[in-house]
């Protein structure tokens, strides 16, 4: 049965808060369509004319790349939120400087009824970690994203290193994809708005020049990706320290899924997928849809890791 364009697109901007005008349109009819098909295949996106959660997180940040009134907070990182990030009100010691929770002033935080509370119940045990880019020029952006389409995630990290806590890890944050995967796993989302077309905006916005990773130098599912942005060193440093505070805090093993060669597996992993996977693993080891974090050496990362520790 064929979808109805134009009532999916209707639909989708009521609960998402997008407007015709965002594509240069005026009205939800078939020129909306047309010209949200032309957006998507100049963006390297499936061409279907509807504005569903990935055409909305692009357009999003593509908007937001053309405001002026961007200005990295003002508030100052609390001192009471340098060390320890937080499972079931339990404090977990975290060795990083940069660490603000969802409470703290300038926290960001997901909205009641984004994720699957588990507030009083048994302690959670999820046994693997997922690695997502957000496709957000920000963490502030990303975590209105993640509102707006009623999903969510434990940590963000910022340009500058920041961790943010939006969630107890208590809680099942719906970040992973399936209601298992979500059960079982605690994610994150590292700021990249993964485009070469944003360089400038973080050159102007005081981030300086994001690395650049060459086109077909990431591989996932068997194909290589386009030229695009890779996350700046003092976030790969964050991560590590994240991950460290998840493995000595919840006993996730610094491990990620490899062949039998011993080589990072840049697929959907079987383990992976059948939730069975203990350790730490990039989003498109889940689903053939995901490609973040393409081109992330989790193996040699995990290594370094377990040596800091």
């Amino acid at each position: 049965m064929a979808i109805d364009k134009i009532f999916y697109n209707e639909a989708s901007a009521a609960k998402l808060g997008w407007k015709p005008e965002w594509f240069g349109k005026e009205e939800f009819d078939e020129e909306l369509v047309d010209e949200i098909r032309r957006w998507q295949r100049r963006n390297g996106l499936k061409s279907d004319g509807l504005c569903g959660p990935s055409t909305f997180r692009r357009i999003f940040t593509e908007r937001e790349q053309n405001l002026s009134d961007y200005h990295p907070s003002i508030f100052p990182l609390p001192s009471s939120a340098k060390k320890h990030i937080v499972h079931n009100g339990n404090f977990i010691p975290i060795e990083w400087d940069k660490v603000v929770l969802w409470d703290d002033a300038g926290g960001l935080k997901c909205e009641p009824g984004t994720y699957s509370s588990y507030a009083g119940k048994p302690d959670r045990k999820p046994h693997f970690f997922v690695n997502h880019w957000d496709v957000c020029l920000s963490a502030s952006s990303c975590a209105k994203v993640l509102n707006k389409r009623g999903i969510s995630v434990h940590f963000c990290i910022d340009n500058d290193g920041t961790i943010y806590q939006l969630l107890d890890t208590q809680h099942a944050a719906w970040q992973a994809g399936g209601r298992r995967w979500n059960h079982d796993s605690v994610g994150v989302e590292i700021s990249n708005a993964y485009y070469t077309k944003y360089q400038d905006w973080y050159v102007k916005n005081g981030f300086g020049r994001r690395p650049v990773v060459k086109k077909n130098v990431a591989k996932v599912h068997g194909r290589g990706l386009d030229e695009h942005l890779d996350f700046y060193p003092v976030q790969l440093e964050a991560l590590k320290a994240l991950w460290a505070a998840i493995h000595k805090g919840l006993g996730i093993p610094l491990e990620c899924p490899t062949d039998k060669y011993g080589k990072l597996v840049e697929a959907v992993d079987p383990q992976c997928e059948a939730s069975k996977f203990e350790g730490f693993i990039n989003h498109y080891n889940l689903t053939k849809r995901k490609i973040d974090c393409a081109g992330l050496d989790l193996k040699n990362m995990l290594l370094q890791t377990k040596e800091q520790l």
